[in-house]
């Protein structure tokens, strides 16, 4: 039986995707010694079903809030370690990850397809066409969007059969709010935006970025912009392209792989 490791890993989703979907991350981590748990946002159900049932739960649940969510689980959650815990998250969760790294509350983050942060000039068409569901009426702001299965398999799944995308559709997507898709769009145009990161920190851990390189949602060329943005700091920062995948690459056939270069880079890291 593995020893527990000093520092807890917590998994944090993206938009669209509830938390459960992280359950064979979950199992696998605790397999190689971990700590670990996959909290949801504010407003989300125990379980998908619970989640699309009240989805007016989520309405305008922003970066802001979801970081302070975030905050307040980690300073409040009685760990048996005294270490600080070790974020890994997906797409927006990418950017909370970033956010509490920043912040110091966690020791270092891996982020997955991660949300853009403030600063990032480029918009790809794929990245405008993913989000158009939401950004296209104004109204969404303040509610919940639901991706339908061909959305999805645009947004998620476009490097996988139909059949497969419309499968993971079924089983893992929640409504998800609008505003941070909002707050996001506009970041560069806000003094204060929620989604502004310090990236020339020395004083932080380690982080790894990692990028599908068929990703329509945050594609490839907005990860790697982000990484030249922290290059130019002193602070550590890795990129990571996964040849071949889309934003769906944290729960489809292939999520080991991607599990995998993780667990990789904390044993590299000493975690």
């Amino acid at each position: 039986m593995s020893v527990t490791k000093a520092n807890p890993v917590i998994f944090i989703h993206g938009l669209w995707v509830h938390s459960s979907a992280w359950q064979p991350w979950l199992e696998l981590f605790a397999e190689h010694g971990y700590d670990v748990s996959a909290p949801g946002w504010p407003g989300d159900g125990d379980t998908v079903a619970a989640t699309r049932a009240n989805a007016d739960a989520l309405n305008d649940v922003g970066i802001g809030s979801i970081v302070e969510h975030y905050t307040g689980l980690i300073g409040n959650t009685d760990h048996k370690h005294e270490s600080k815990p070790i974020v890994v998250g997906h797409s927006f969760g990418g950017l909370i990850a970033q956010e509490l790294l920043a912040a110091g509350d966690i020791a270092a983050a891996v982020a997955i397809d991660p949300a853009p942060i403030k600063g990032v000039k480029a918009l790809p068409l794929a990245q405008l066409r993913s989000a158009f569901p939401v950004l296209g009426n104004p109204a969404n702001k303040h509610r919940t969007v639901s991706l339908t299965a061909k959305q999805f398999h645009y947004a998620f799944g476009n490097a996988l059969s139909e059949e497969e995308s419309d499968q993971l559709h079924g089983q893992w997507t929640i409504p998800g709010p609008g505003l941070p898709l909002f707050e996001d769009a506009g970041a560069n145009f806000s003094r204060h935006s929620p989604a502004k990161v310090d990236t020339h920190l020395a004083d932080r851990g380690p982080l790894l970025l990692t990028s599908g390189t068929e990703d329509h949602t945050v594609p490839l060329k907005v990860t790697k912009e982000v990484f030249g943005m922290y290059a130019k700091g002193k602070s550590d920062t890795e990129l990571h392209e996964i040849d071949g995948r889309g934003h769906s690459l944290t729960m489809d056939h292939g999520w080991r792989d991607v599990a995998e270069v993780a667990l990789n880079w904390f044993a590299a890291k000493g975690f």
